[in-house]
């Protein structure tokens, strides 16, 4: 250890005693403006209002990273290991702090925090990764030249916060970019220019105003000049509306398009496998598990597969009653039974705050608090649960609040519960999703299989499907799947030139849009 401190110390006098030519007056100004993590999140604003959804998520899980990697260096380490800072004799004053730390030194906070918000960026998106790496690798460099740290706090620092980023994956795993595996199918009809489509908007879905002072159904007919674009207003009724879109599009031998969310996905899924209809799904909706789970994360790479005809057939997951009246139900996600709807409910107002995984934890806390079990029958057998979960597909991860999935056919159900019948289950269960082991606790067990009969519903009024609360009446329902029952548009994989022009086009000309409009 000596040795280490002798060499240590010898190379923090090294580093003091240069000059580094052209970042000479960066390094300083630098070093300051990350105090308190100011130089941070004024990055994650700026990824959070240029870039997209890709790079709000990086900017949420590099503050969150961020927070982690600042608690545990600030108030942890730097309370349990006391080091006094260098001796300042070597250092020139022009590059001396004007305001001395007088914490610890070991470890490097500044470093720590950099190297999280980094690290996180890059888990989620290698490409914003990389132009965050130099600016965080500036400030850790930046506390050795200015006299603060010896270099094995900055490398410290670095280590904890690199670690304290790849942490966040087990509370809210990183959604990978590949979209889900599906079937290929040929018979979805080519629409050059978007001839042929009928696309309706539902504003109330979450779908976004505008975007670069243009409005969706601008943009829409930017990308897709042939297409019909029809609005829902506040006073009219959706099902109505997709009825309507429907049969034009029937009418023009083309496809149905939807922009919204999740539930708006479902209602024009469920229309366009009746009708027989392809789906081209534009993402308009606050979290839209469908369309990034197809790989349609943005209107140009639906745009794209529908000019091109690129489709895939999706499973289409189905609600049957078997007793107690009331139509079959579908969904494109999820269906879910007991206190799960109300805790999505919860999840979604903080998750732009905490983060998915915490608001998550926070959701169940709350939920946990008031909520029952619910008596039910489960493939004829009685159950005491607290919530009831079947996935369209298989979701990742194995824990609680599943992400996403790998694959969209193959006519399984992810079917989830937790039981009411353990004892201190409410406990348990609250222990295990705040220490990321949900997955691997007795009160919680995960089965795949093809069908799942429910009875004994008449006292369970909190069912959903793809997030929505419906009221059913029946007492018996058998859950199932519909096997490729859905066309839905997709681009062909790897995707093209094409498709990466339109892209860039669109980001860095929007004053074209303007012009095509006025055509």
């Amino acid at each position: 250890m000596r040795r280490i401190s002798d060499f240590d110390r010898r190379l923090f006098a090294r580093v003091a005693d240069s000059r580094l030519r052209g970042v000479h007056p960066m390094l300083p100004r630098l070093s300051r403006a990350a105090d308190h993590g100011r130089l941070w999140f004024a990055t994650a604003g700026v990824l959070a209002t240029v870039g997209g959804r890709t790079a709000r998520r990086a900017a949420l899980r590099g503050m969150g990273s961020l927070a982690a990697a600042s608690l545990v260096s600030n108030v942890v380490v730097k309370w349990t290991v006391e080091r006094k800072r260098p001796v300042l004799d070597t250092v020139p004053l022009m590059r001396r702090l004007r305001r001395q730390p007088w914490t610890s030194s070991f470890p490097s906070g500044h470093s720590a925090s950099a190297a999280a918000f980094a690290t996180g960026v890059a888990l989620e998106s290698s490409r914003y990764g990389l132009l965050v790496a130099p600016l965080a690798a500036a400030v850790a460099v930046s506390r050795v030249y200015v006299g603060v740290h010896y270099p094995s706090d900055v490398l410290a620092g670095i280590a904890l916060g690199a670690g304290a980023a790849a942490l966040t994956c087990r509370y809210w795993p990183p959604r990978p970019e590949v979209p889900a595996q599906a079937r290929p199918r040929v018979s979805a009809p080519a629409l050059p220019k978007g001839e042929g489509l009928v696309v309706l908007v539902n504003p109330r879905a979450g779908v976004a105003g505008t975007t670069g002072g243009f409005t969706v159904a601008e943009q829409l007919r930017v990308l897709l000049p042939g297409a019909e674009i029809l609005e829902c207003g506040p006073g009219d009724d959706l099902m109505d509306l997709l009825r309507q879109a429907a049969q034009r599009a029937v009418d023009r031998a083309g496809a149905l398009g939807i922009c919204g969310g999740d539930g708006s996905v479902n209602a024009a899924a469920t229309i366009a496998a009746e009708r027989g209809l392809p789906l081209a799904v534009f993402p308009g909706g606050t979290l839209d598990h469908f369309a990034l789970d197809l790989g349609v994360p943005a209107f140009e790479d639906t745009a794209h597969a529908v000019t091109e005809g690129d489709a895939v057939a999706v499973d289409l997951g189905r609600a049957t009653p078997l007793a107690g009246g009331g139509g079959t139900s579908h969904f494109v996600n999820t269906f879910s039974l007991g206190f799960y709807p109300e805790m999505v409910r919860i999840r979604e107002g903080l998750e732009g705050r905490l983060g998915k995984w915490p608001a998550a934890a926070v959701a169940l806390t709350r939920v946990l608090r008031t909520a029952s079990p619910m008596e039910v029958k489960v493939n004829g057998r009685s159950r005491r649960l607290w919530m009831l979960f079947a996935g369209n597909g298989i979701y990742s991860p194995e824990g609680f609040a599943p992400t996403y999935r790998q694959q969209l056919d193959g006519g399984l159900l992810d079917v989830r519960a937790i039981d009411g019948e353990e004892r201190l289950a409410r406990t348990r269960l609250l222990i295990a999703a705040l220490t990321g082991t949900l997955g691997r606790s007795h009160v919680y067990t995960t089965r795949r299989m093809r069908q799942l009969r429910l009875s004994g519903l008449h006292n369970v009024d909190s069912r959903a499907y793809d997030g929505e609360v419906a009221a059913d009446p029946a007492e018996e329902l058998l859950v199932d799947k519909w096997p490729g029952a859905l066309t839905v548009y997709r681009p062909a994989e790897p995707q093209n030139e094409l498709l990466q022009r339109a892209r860039t086009a669109a980001a860095k000309a929007p004053h074209r849009w303007r012009a095509l409009l006025r055509k």
